[in-house]
C-alpha cells in the first residue's frame, strides 16, 4: 500500500500568511489520519522577492503553531533540496525532455511584442493568450537562434479544443475548457522554473500522492494534469480548499484583516487557539464541539468534511476562541503563558535601555511603556493635527510609510529610519515633520521613547497594524488617492 505523502510549498516573499497555516494544518491532518508523511518545500525561484529572512520566518511561524514537518529545507530527508532555487539543474533537465518529446518549444518573443499581441486580441474581443506564433519557426531558425544565445523562454504546448476533466476530492469532476488555457511558460529567460514546472517535477521526484492546495489554482489545474501526462507519470489526487474570506466575503487580505501569522503571535493569541481556529475554516467536528485540539483534529479528521462555502476569518470569533482557552488553562499556565508572551527577560531587556532614563519610579514604566505590550491602541484623532501639514498630507504621509514598511524585510532601526526618511525626502519633508505622526500611531502619545527604537522592538506586524490603524481612524485613503500615491511610491528610493 502507497504512504500518503502531503506537502506545503510556500514562497518565503513577505510575513508568513494564516493562508499558508491554514493548508498546511490541513495538509498535516490529511497525512498524520492516514499514517502518511507531511513535507516543507520551499518555492523560491522568484529571485527577487525570495528572501532567507522570510524563509525562517515561516519555519517559526508554522512551528510556533505547533506544525511539525517530516522532511524539509532545515530537517533534511531522501528527496533534497527541498528548496527550488537549489533544483534548477532538475528542472532544465526535464524542461528539455517536454522538448525533445515534442511537448514544449522555445519562444523567443520579447516582452514588447507579447504585450502589443495581447493588446491586437483584446482590441478584437478575444481572451488574451498567446498565439503560437514560435511554433512556425524552423528547427534550423530555432538552433540559429539559440546558438546566437537569443533571450528565450520554454512553453508547454496545450489543446485549444475540447475539456480538461479535473477530477477534485471535493467537488468531483470540474469540467475546464482547454481554449482558457496558455501556452504557459515552463522555463523563464533567468533559467528558473515557473510554478507550474517544479511543482510537477517536485511532487513526482518527491512521491507526493495528494496535493492539498487553494482554490485560487483550480482554473490552472488542467496545465498540470497535462504536463503528467506529457511525461507519462501518475498524478497525485488532488483537493482544492475553500479560500478565507473577511466578513465582508471578499478574498482575505491585509487591507481588511491582519493575515500575518506573526502578527497574532505578538498580540497574544496562544497557538493552540489559533490553530484550533484555522481547523473550524470550513471543517467541523462530527459532534461540531467548537474547540479541540490538534491531536483531537488528526484522530476524528475527514476531508469529506471540509464545507466548500469560503471560510470567515473573524477576528471577533478568534478573540472569543481565544478566550475560551485562556480561561480553562490553569491559573499557573496562564501566568507562565503572559510571561513567555512578553514579560519575559529577553523582551524586557529589549525596552528597558529606552524606559530607564526617563522614569524615577518604577510605577512610572507602565503609562510610559504600555504600549509596548498593547495590541490596538486607543488613539485620539487630536493627535494627528499638524502644524505643517493638513489632512490629506497627513494620511499621504502615513499611507506611504506604511507601503515602504510593508516591503521591508530585514527589520533593523537604520531601515526603518531609511524608509521613513525616504517618503519624507520625496515629499519635500524634514523628519521633524514626519515623526510627530509616528509617536501618535506607534505609542499613542505626543512623545515617549524614541519611537524608532520602539517600532524596532514592537516589529514588523505590530507596527504595520497600528499605522494601519492610524489612517482607518482618519478616514483611510480613496480609490483615487491610492492610484496617485501607488505612482508616487514607485518613485520613492
Amino acid at each position: 500500500m502507497t504512504t500518503v505523502r502531503t506537502r506545503i510549498a510556500p514562497s518565503p516573499t513577505g510575513d508568513p500568511h494564516v493562508g499558508t497555516a491554514y493548508i498546511a494544518l490541513f495538509n498535516l491532518c490529511f497525512a498524520r489520519q492516514h499514517g502518511g508523511q507531511f513535507i516543507l518545500r520551499i518555492e523560491d525561484t522568484d529571485q527577487l522577492r525570495s528572501t532567507r529572512e522570510s524563509e525562517q520566518q515561516i519555519y517559526d511561524a508554522l512551528r510556533w503553531l505547533g506544525i511539525e514537518w517530516d522532511e524539509g529545507p532545515d530537517v533534511g530527508g531522501p528527496h533534497g533540496p527541498y528548496r527550488q532555487s537549489e533544483r534548477g539543474d532538475i528542472y532544465r533537465k526535464y524542461a528539455l525532455e517536454l522538448v525533445e518529446k515534442g511537448h514544449a518549444f522555445y519562444c523567443f518573443c520579447s516582452a514588447e511584442e507579447l504585450d502589443q499581441m495581447r493588446a491586437e486580441q483584446m482590441a478584437r474581443g478575444e481572451t488574451p493568450r498567446y498565439d503560437g506564433r514560435a511554433l512556425k519557426l524552423s528547427a534550423e531558425e530555432v538552433q540559429r537562434r539559440l546558438a546566437a544565445g537569443e533571450p528565450h523562454v520554454i512553453r508547454m504546448k496545450v489543446p485549444d479544443e475540447g475539456v480538461c476533466v479535473v477530477p477534485d476530492m471535493l467537488r468531483g469532476d470540474v469540467e475546464i475548457p482547454w481554449d482558457r488555457m496558455d501556452m504557459q511558460v515552463l522555463m523563464k529567460t533567468d533559467g528558473l522554473p515557473t510554478y507550474f514546472l517544479a511543482n510537477v517535477v517536485d511532487d513526482h521526484l518527491m512521491g507526493i500522492t495528494h496535493v492539498l492546495r487553494g482554490e485560487e489554482w483550480l482554473p490552472s489545474a488542467p496545465k498540470l494534469i497535462k504536463l503528467y501526462e506529457y511525461f507519462g507519470w501518475e498524478q497525485p489526487q488532488l483537493c482544492y480548499m475553500p479560500l478565507l474570506r473577511n466578513p465582508d466575503k471578499s478574498k482575505l487580505s491585509k487591507r481588511k484583516n491582519p493575515t500575518s501569522i506573526t502578527f497574532y503571535e505578538r498580540m497574544g493569541y496562544l497557538p493552540q487557539a489559533m490553530l484550533n481556529y484555522l481547523g473550524r475554516m470550513g471543517w467541523s467536528m462530527p459532534d461540531e464541539r467548537e474547540k479541540f485540539t490538534l491531536a483531537e483534529m488528526i484522530e476524528h479528521f475527514d476531508i469529506q468534511r471540509v464545507s466548500l462555502g469560503g471560510p470567515i476569518f473573524d477576528l471577533e470569533k478568534l478573540s472569543w476562541l481565544n478566550g475560551q482557552w485562556l480561561r480553562e488553562l490553569p491559573v499557573e499556565a496562564f501566568a507562565s503563558e503572559v510571561q513567555k508572551w512578553a514579560l519575559n527577560p529577553e523582551y524586557l531587556m529589549k525596552i528597558a535601555p529606552h524606559v530607564q532614563g526617563r522614569v524615577e519610579t518604577f510605577s512610572q514604566i507602565a503609562p510610559l511603556a504600555a504600549f509596548f505590550f498593547s495590541g490596538a491602541l486607543n488613539l485620539e484623532p487630536a493627535l494627528f493635527e499638524h502644524k505643517r501639514l493638513d489632512a490629506v498630507q497627513v494620511r499621504q504621509v502615513l499611507q506611504l510609510v506604511l507601503w515602504k514598511l510593508e516591503a521591508l524585510r530585514q527589520w533593523e532601526k537604520e531601515r526603518i529610519t531609511g524608509c521613513i526618511q525616504a517618503v519624507a525626502d520625496h515629499l519635500e519633508l524634514k523628519l521633524r515633520d514626519v515623526m510627530p505622526l509616528m509617536f501618535a500611531s506607534i505609542t499613542g502619545q505626543a512623545s515617549s521613547v524614541s519611537v524608532l527604537d520602539a517600532m524596532e522592538i514592537l516589529g514588523p506586524d505590530i507596527t504595520r497594524y497600528r499605522l494601519r490603524q492610524a489612517l482607518e481612524l482618519l478616514g483611510g485613503a480613496s480609490k483615487k488617492e491610492v492610484k496617485a500615491w501607488e505612482k508616487l511610491l514607485t518613485a520613492i528610493a
